[in-house]
């Protein structure tokens, strides 16, 4: 096993924070889209969820998660489980997330 880092749930939240929505330049983390993480041991699981159920980017967005998360030395196994309550809505986009919109042109 490699070095696990001090906090793993930090460190997945970092990477997650990596990844970025498909169709617009802000990632997933600060778009609201994950609900949660839980780390055990080398498996993490991951709730996410989407902006809309018919999401054309929802099977792009889950390999873009487990892949970084896998690309970490310390991981692996990922579970992703898609959460769908509560609902999604633009109320859960950071700060930072607005920001990166806006600079995008697109209203948050």
């Amino acid at each position: 096993m490699s070095e696990r880092p001090h906090d793993p749930e930090a460190a997945v939240w970092r990477a997650l924070g990596e990844v970025l929505d498909p169709e617009l330049p802000v990632s997933v983390t600060d778009l609201g889209l994950i609900y949660g993480v839980r780390v055990d041991g080398e498996r993490v699981e991951v709730r996410l969820t989407f902006t809309a159920t018919a999401c054309p980017c929802m099977e792009f967005i889950e390999e873009d998660v487990r892949d970084r998360l896998l690309a970490e030395p310390w991981i692996a196994a990922v579970e992703i489980e898609q959460v769908w309550d509560p609902p999604w809505t633009s109320a859960r986009i950071s700060p930072a997330g607005r920001r990166a919109l806006r600079g995008a042109g697109v209203s948050a």
